[in-house]
């Protein structure tokens, strides 16, 4: 008979993901499957609730109803360069959850994509409370995963090699060198698009503008479809702001405005670190700490609420509890005995 295994689809799935980043694939550059030129991966993050679903769909022109994200989804996008050729294929991925869930990064982001792979940031500018925090914690995060997964492709190059040989990463993100920041900043180390999220409501309207729709599904084409980049650029703070990668400077930017802060009492490191300061001064960060320990369990998590399960797991737990007060009782009744 056939073995049977008590493993979970999860378990078996996590399991998979570790073999192929093993090296196990048996593929000739050393277990790292070759990605085809015409297959890329948008991973979505950002704020829970924040628009992510809403976005990923009108990009991919679907008229279907945005349902809450289960922790990570998976779906994709294809699109026809020209008659008879094959098609470009985005593999799309979106982290739910907010920062509570941010340790699955680990699933979308491995050796095998990391050089075909983009991340979509989604901040919701109408708490600006949780912003600055939820851009923080995310990209580090992804960050520190990215790094894992390139340095784990050049390790396995290496050992099926025997020898230094490159592996096909795409080059790392770098300034220009006469670029006044360079010394400033590091840069992420796959392409990054920042999308600020209902802006409608950061800006007190109740119009939705179907050009900011159109310029967002335009950077979308770029990432997941490899389009060529479009050369618009705004930096008219009366307008939504649209600025390139390398574009603009600390010193375009200017200093935070400090009508009702000192400068000289915030010691910061660099322009960068000032910003968050006066930032976090006019907005004071959320204290999320207790909240995402409760949500490390999704069944507390009311975005996945079901209404029949919970009532039925609700009387579960109460019988619990009632059995437990029994227990306790038929215990402290022996011991009197005794």
């Amino acid at each position: 008979m056939p073995k049977i295994s008590s493993d979970t689809l999860w378990e078996l799935a996590s399991a998979e993901v570790q073999s192929r980043e093993d090296g196990k694939g048996g593929e000739e550059d050393g277990g790292v499957d070759p990605v085809s030129l015409n297959e890329r991966t948008v991973f979505f993050i950002g704020n829970k609730e924040g628009g992510k679903t809403t976005i990923l769909l009108r990009c991919l022109d679907r008229d279907e109803p945005p349902k809450p994200t289960l922790a990570l989804e998976y779906t994709f996008g294809r699109r026809a360069r020209g008659h008879n050729t094959p098609k470009d294929i985005a593999h799309l991925w979106e982290l739910g959850g907010g920062t509570s869930l941010s340790d699955l990064v680990q699933i979308p982001i491995t050796a095998q994509n990391v050089r075909s792979l983009s991340v979509v940031l989604v901040l919701d500018l109408s708490k600006p409370n949780a912003l600055w925090g939820t851009m923080e914690r995310l990209l580090q995060t992804t960050r520190t995963q990215v790094e894992k997964a390139c340095s784990k492709q050049q390790r396995t190059v290496e050992s099926k090699a025997g020898s230094k040989q490159q592996a096909q990463n795409r080059p790392p993100m770098v300034l220009p060198k006469d670029h006044p920041d360079r010394e400033l900043i590091n840069p992420f180390p796959v392409p990054l698009l920042i999308i600020g999220s209902k802006f409608d409501i950061f800006q007190f309207t109740s119009s939705k503008s179907e050009s900011l729709m159109s310029k967002t599904k335009s950077l979308f084409t770029q990432l997941g479809f490899g389009t060529e980049k479009g050369k618009s650029m705004s930096s008219d703070l009366s307008k939504p702001l649209l600025i390139p990668a390398g574009m603009d400077s600390f010193s375009q930017i200017g200093s935070p405005p400090t009508t009702d802060v000192d400068i000289g009492t915030l010691h910061a490191k660099n322009p960068l670190d000032l910003w968050k300061k006066v930032f976090e001064v006019v907005f004071p960060p959320e204290n999320t700490s207790d909240h995402h320990r409760e949500l490390k369990d999704p069944a507390k998590d009311p975005q996945y609420s079901e209404p029949q399960i919970d009532s039925m797991r609700a009387q579960k737990d109460t019988e619990l509890d009632q059995y437990k007060r029994n227990m306790s009782k038929s215990w402290k009744g022996l011991e009197l005995e005794t």
